[in-house]
């Protein structure tokens, strides 16, 4: 499907790529990770020719159709439908050479095509992509001009999956979307039928959808079997064993290096030491273990506040005059941490900035401690920051008058942003810098409450990963915002649900609320269904039940195989951590040599053993579940 052959690319003289080489076979669903900056947007505007390479090849088949979400958002008066129908240039090309061709002959060719791309039910195809991402009928027949920025991004990212390309480039798929757009999103693409590539830091995302993950690192591509949490222990060991061999390496050139020095003066050892020094070349250049220097942020610790900080009785808030959340009845005190959860424009951000003191409330009562201090997160802010200023201009024009410059300098330190970061100008730096000098700009007065609207939007893994770390020890409130389930399960205690117009916790934790979606999904398809004309009869109930069973008779041997392969995995796991649990205990390596060598080679031998099956579960997964999809399509 796609072969990159010793890919070379500079960017201002930066060198992103140097003769980096992987490929990717038809039908995988690949994610493409590494830390912000190493060039990932790049490769895939490399891949959908939007760059050029200075050296090496990508290699695509002939006629292929790649699908690929760029910048430029749909606008105009055209509705959302017709604006993703428009998406399948096929399909329109062809509806509109119906209408003047006159050829017999052609015409019925036409037809023939419209109906081996399933032209008939299009309409029906797209309007179930984009009320998956969040629009109901009502929306989808109005004009493109009427949503903001991020609700146009999801018309755009309807439209490449509705023309279905034999080759899908995402960039941050979820940027832009809720929760609950992103689950529907994960399953559409385990479903998807073709070839995936996506740029992704969502780890939820990067555990469901991938079978194959591939790194970006060292200006080089590495290729990983499995999701995301397969490639973190695979690239785990593949470092122990180049530390192991780095080691032995030294530990021989050392050696070696010693006998030439003691030796080579002497005639009768001159031979000998020849050839060390032979062996000495054989060895190589030292085996350079490089590791991620590790990501961390440190918020500061505020003073301790009488509960409540904050108390809204009855309260109403909207905009104009228009209420958008009524009957809210809410607290917070210093050591809660909550999650809020509900779609898009259901007003999760309107309710923060309620609690921020952004906004004031139209009716009720809204009380807050006379000292309180919030800190207060959201994308927009990066709009307003001054991109010919660097961090530390920045980040004094907020804090007091003459603080000095190491104070400064050590407050965004606290963020990743020492030394050269501090000091490049913020139009230089990545959207992950940028939210970095967000994070660092609302805590610089030690807030007793943190309010975060979508902070992981441009934040990489490793620095997601340190934004859970901090806010565990963080000792003030949290609120968040987020569709990253992984962010929201580590960090938050309590949910709070946003929908029909007010707020209310939860009663559950997110796995049910991901239920409760996958339940109102359902009850809508049910609806649905049975608003279509004509109604089912019994004959129709028993062919239904009559081929599920075929589905289930064809899908029998393939689960047989991948369950037999699931108690081999298990079996050998055990005997595996048995066998570390004996060699962990310092009292093992005082017996006998070759008991140690052999359960060192035992080791071995059951490390490639499970891995071994670990590729057979994975291929057979992946092979049922493309059977299931098309048995049940």
């Amino acid at each position: 499907m796609l072969q990159i052959t010793d890919l070379t690319f500079r960017i201002a003289g930066r060198v992103l790529l140097d003769r980096a080489s992987v490929t990717v076979p038809a039908g995988h669903r690949v994610a493409l990770v590494g830390r912000n900056g190493t060039g990932k947007s790049t490769l895939l505007k490399l891949i959908a020719g939007e760059l050029h390479q200075d050296e090496g090849s990508i290699s695509l088949p002939a006629g292929l159709k790649m699908g690929w979400v760029r910048q430029e958002v749909p606008a105009g008066a055209t509705s959302l439908i017709d604006t993703v129908l428009a998406a399948d240039q096929e399909r329109t090309s062809l509806l509109a050479e119906a209408e003047t061709a006159t050829d017999p002959a052609r015409i019925g060719e036409i037809h023939a095509r419209l109906a081996d791309i399933g032209a008939h039910a299009a309409e029906a195809r797209a309007a179930r992509i984009l009320h998956g991402l969040g629009f109901d009928a009502e929306a989808q027949r109005r004009p493109c001009s009427d949503f903001s920025g991020g609700w146009r991004m999801r018309v755009a990212l309807a439209g490449v999956l509705f023309a279905e390309p034999d080759l899908l480039l995402l960039d941050e798929p979820t940027n832009h979307l809720d929760l609950e757009a992103t689950l529907w999103l994960e399953d559409y693409l385990r479903a998807y039928p073709h070839t995936v590539m996506i740029v992704s830091h969502d780890r939820e995302l990067l555990n469901k959808v991938p079978t194959t993950i591939i790194h970006l690192d060292q200006l080089k591509l590495t290729s990983y079997s499995g999701n995301y949490d397969q490639f973190v222990k695979q690239r785990a060991a593949k470092l122990e064993q180049m530390k192991s061999a780095a080691v032995k390496q030294e530990l021989q050139r050392k050696h070696l290096q010693s006998f030439v020095d003691r030796f080579r003066a002497k005639a009768t050892k001159a031979r000998q030491a020849q050839s060390r020094i032979k062996a000495l070349e054989r060895l190589g250049p030292r085996i350079e273990v490089i590791e991620d220097s590790a990501t961390s942020f440190n918020f500061p610790s505020p003073e301790e506040l009488a509960p409540p900080l904050i108390a809204v009785d009855d309260v109403t808030i909207g905009y104009d005059g228009r209420a958008v959340l009524r009957k809210l009845n809410l607290r917070i005190d210093a050591d809660d941490r909550i999650a809020l959860l509900g779609a898009n424009g259901n007003g999760k951000s309107t309710l923060v900035k309620l609690l921020a003191g952004r906004l004031a409330p139209m009716a009720g009562e809204f009380r807050r401690s006379s000292k309180l201090k919030v800190g207060y997160f959201a994308q927009h802010q990066a709009d307003e920051l001054n991109l010919d200023w660097t961090p530390i201009q920045q980040m004094a024009s907020i804090m007091p008058p003459n603080t000095h410059e190491t104070a400064v300098r050590a407050h965004l330190g606290r963020f990743g942003l020492a030394q050269q970061k501090a000091e490049t100008k913020i139009g230089s730096l990545s959207g992950g810098e940028k939210a970095k000098l967000l994070l660092a700009m609302m805590t610089r007065d030690a807030p007793h409450i943190l309010m975060l609207d979508e902070p992981t939007n441009h934040l990489d893994i490793d620095s997601r990963e340190a934004l859970v770390e901090a806010l565990n020890g963080y000792e003030g409130a949290v609120i968040v915002i987020s569709h990253d389930p992984h962010l929201i399960e580590l960090t938050a205690d309590r949910l709070w649900l946003v929908a029909d117009g007010t707020a209310k916790p939860f009663d559950g934790d997110l796995e049910e609320y991901k239920r409760l979606l996958l339940d109102k999904a359902r009850a809508e398809s049910r609806a649905e269904k049975q608003a279509d004309p004509p109604a089912r009869g019994r004959d129709a109930r028993k062919d239904e039940r009559r081929a599920a069973a075929e589905v289930r008779a064809q899908l029998a041997p393939l689960k047989k195989k991948v369950e037999a392969v699931e108690k081999q995995m298990a079996a050998v796991t055990k005997k595996k951590n048995a066998l570390e649990a004996r060699m962990a205990d310092p009292a093992f390596y005082q017996g006998a040599k070759a008991d140690v060598a052999a359960a060192q080679k035992e080791l071995g031998t059951l490390g490639r053993e499970l891995e071994e099956l670990e590729m057979q579960w994975l291929e057979l997964s992946e092979e049922l579940e493309r059977m299931e999809a098309e048995l049940t399509a």
